[in-house]
């Protein structure tokens, strides 16, 4: 049942970080270079961001610095981007507007060699206010369909700008009009921003890290309204409304590649692609010996006829120990995908959580314990780990004689030892590393639900949370 998992380096520190808020900077960044056939508009100077033009349209649309605008050409093509300066040049007001995309001719953000905004190559364009108008794929984004029964008692969820930190108990969190509220297939998305961000701050780094000129122009609003819409919110109030998180789900479904985000049916990584892959661009979680990054790692392991009740530390191991591959550093979020093989047929009828997950043997360059005899390990055979022997993976050279004395086709490869190490881990205990758990995500009948660690520790406890815990009907 269980679908995805998430761990926390037991080292992480739970005070939240100190982190100062991103304020646009509308006079830095790199050039433009103009995209319509215009006489010089000669030396920029800046006007206040809530300068308008005597438009009556632009009256009605107030498009200010960080407005989501299109642009219209003479062409039958309109370009989409963000407003990032709004000046005077040759007394005519005048936007700059940062593209989604790259257009050939455009420059960086800079004017005759003056920086007014900063941004990726060929994504600078600057042109009269006027021809500017609201993006039409985000203007008057509608609310969801009717909350339910529309009752007239739902809590209010405000906005709330700032730094928040996570809770780290559950106190008056549990209850009806708590969490996340479901609507309309939401579950795959509220069970994973619950278990994300309530009670951990693993994942705060996607909250607060400023834009790059190599983000999505809508970058800065996909993790506003994250932070001050949805994080925020839970964490302070308890409650976030169906659809403070529909605004979200509007925002990925138009910029993300993956459809039907407002709608449809969806898995936690399909989200987690769209939103921390590809709009948020966050650094991959995990750092593999083979090059290889990724946000989360699926199990991929052959079924043991005479295993019914395996643990995560027994498939991780053999899935690791199959595939030849190890961890380059140990993570700070560890997301693990159970086995799975479509709706009809499961590797495993269940799995046993495990509380504490040891990952040394899965660091590249970590000293091993021999499993035979407990010294330090020099050798490590790999089917023997992927035969599950007793006396698998890591081995002393006396035990690996032993061992390999009745299977001469098998080969072991040396290990890495830091030699400085070497003659004090020889008579001392090998130091372990673990991860503690901290979330379990579980489907059932389409459904996604959360089992969420409420503190660190041992003694701490869970809670179970089900965004759609009111629905009416079936």
């Amino acid at each position: 049942m269980s679908n995805s998992y998430y761990l926390r380096e037991l080292s992480i520190d739970e005070i939240p970080l100190c982190v100062l808020q991103y304020e646009q900077d509308v006079c830095s960044g790199d050039g433009p270079e103009e995209l319509y056939d215009s006489p010089s508009l000669g030396s920029p100077r800046a006007v206040p961001a809530n300068t308008k033009p005597e438009s009556p349209q632009h009256l009605q649309d107030d498009i200010g610095v960080g407005s989501l605008v299109e642009v219209a050409t003479d062409v039958d093509q309109n370009y989409y981007g963000v407003v990032r300066w709004i000046g005077l040049m040759d007394d005519i007001v005048t936007a700059g507007v940062e593209l989604e995309q790259s257009v050939c001719g455009l420059g960086d953000g800079s004017h005759k060699g003056t920086r007014l905004f900063s941004c990726g190559p060929g994504r600078a364009l600057f042109v009269p206010l006027p021809l500017c108008r609201r993006d039409a794929r985000f203007r008057d984004t509608p609310p969801p369909e009717p909350l339910r029964d529309e009752r007239s008692d739902q809590p209010d969820c405000p906005v709330v700008p700032g730094v928040v930190p996570p809770l780290n108990s559950l106190g008056e969190l549990a209850g009806k009009n708590r969490g996340i509220q479901g609507h309309h297939n939401s579950c795959y998305l509220d069970a994973t921003l619950f278990a994300m961000f309530t009670f951990t701050s693993v994942f705060d780094a996607l909250l607060y890290r400023p834009p790059e000129p190599e983000d999505s122009p809508h970058y800065a609003e996909v993790q506003r309204v994250l932070r001050e819409e949805v994080v925020n919110p839970l964490r302070r109030h308890g409650y976030v409304r169906a659809d403070r998180v529909m605004k979200l789900r509007t925002l990925l479904e138009r910029l993300s590649d993956v459809p039907g985000l407002t709608c449809e049916e969806k898995d936690p990584e399909e989200f987690l692609n769209g939103l921390v892959a590809q709009l948020l661009r966050a650094e991959p979680f995990l750092k593999l010996s083979s090059g290889q990054e990724a946000y989360c790692y699926q199990l991929f392991v052959e079924k043991d006829e005479h295993v019914t009740l395996p643990s995560v530390q027994q498939l991780l191991e053999q899935s690791f120990a199959t595939s030849g591959v190890k961890l380059s550093e140990v993570p700070a979020a560890f997301i693990i995908q159970m086995p799975r093989f479509g709706k009809q047929y499961k590797l495993y009828q269940r799995v046993q959580p495990s509380p504490l997950l040891d990952v040394t043997d899965l660091i590249e360059g970590l000293p091993r314990q021999c499993t035979v005899c407990g010294s330090l390990a020099r050798w490590e055979c790999g089917a023997c780990a992927a035969g599950g022997a007793l006396d698998a993976g890591a081995l002393c050279a006396a035990c690996l004689r032993l061992a390999h004395a009745a299977r001469p086709d098998h080969k072991a490869t040396p290990l890495l030892v830091c030699e400085e190490y070497a003659n004090i881990l020889e008579s001392c205990p090998i130091p372990r590393v673990y991860m503690e758990l901290f979330a379990v995500l579980c489907i059932e009948t389409s459904h996604y639900v959360a089992f969420v660690k409420t503190g660190v520790g041992h003694d701490a406890p869970w809670c179970f949370f089900d965004s759609m815990a009111d629905r009416k009907g079936n």
